[in-house]
């Protein structure tokens, strides 16, 4: 009797790691699958974005270099500026408006009111404010050379340094020094998508 029962409880002994390393066989391969599955739409994605970025920056090169050859702004900084403001092209600002840089509207400006963040007292703030509208991304363009070009009411020379400089660094120091965003780290921000994207190569200087 003893003999039969030790017999019993020696089968389950063997036989509960073969259960258990059957389980972990059949969810590794479960796993697998799934990351083989994902992995092609993954790599899709990216490629797609990729490709749509390229595209967005296509697009707005031949205007900013034309830009360029009238007026000294490096495109490099124009494109990086309309990479970070409009987010490629896809804000509501931007999709909609064709404001590609958060440019202010003032007075009987065609605009219009929306939700922006600024950062005041070193702390992020969610405002409402008036924005110009424009009835392209070519004309946003123009109009943002020509805020560099003209400077504001107060100080014409404002951005006076942004069109005199001779590297993309300089020019975005020159933004940040300006006060052109109230964000205390803007100018590393263009610097970055400018040299993420090499931006620069489409600079003539």
């Amino acid at each position: 009797m003893a003999k039969k029962k030790w017999k019993k409880q020696k089968r389950k002994n063997i036989r509960w790691p073969a259960v258990v390393a059957g389980v972990v066989v059949i969810l590794l391969a479960f796993v697998f699958s799934l990351k083989n599955l994902s992995s092609p739409f993954t790599d899709n994605q990216q490629e797609n974005e990729a490709q749509s970025h390229q595209q967005f920056i296509e697009r707005l090169v031949p205007h900013a270099q034309e830009l360029q050859d009238g007026y000294g702004v490096l495109p490099s900084i124009i494109l990086g500026q309309a990479i970070l403001e409009s987010n490629w092209g896809k804000s509501t600002l931007a999709s909609k408006y064709n404001n590609l840089f958060g440019i202010k509207a003032y007075g009987d400006q065609k605009k219009v009111s929306l939700e922006t963040k600024e950062f005041v007292n070193e702390e992020w703030i969610t405002i409402q404010g008036d924005f110009k509208v424009y009835d392209s991304w070519e004309q946003s363009m123009d109009d943002h050379t020509q805020l560099f070009v003209q400077g504001v009411d107060w100080n014409p020379a404002l951005y006076e340094k942004v069109i005199t400089a001779t590297n993309y660094q300089e020019a975005a120091q020159a933004l940040q020094d300006a006060g052109y965003a109230t964000d205390t780290g803007y100018a590393q921000k263009i610097i970055q998508v400018i040299e993420t994207y090499q931006l620069n190569q489409y600079d003539r200087r």
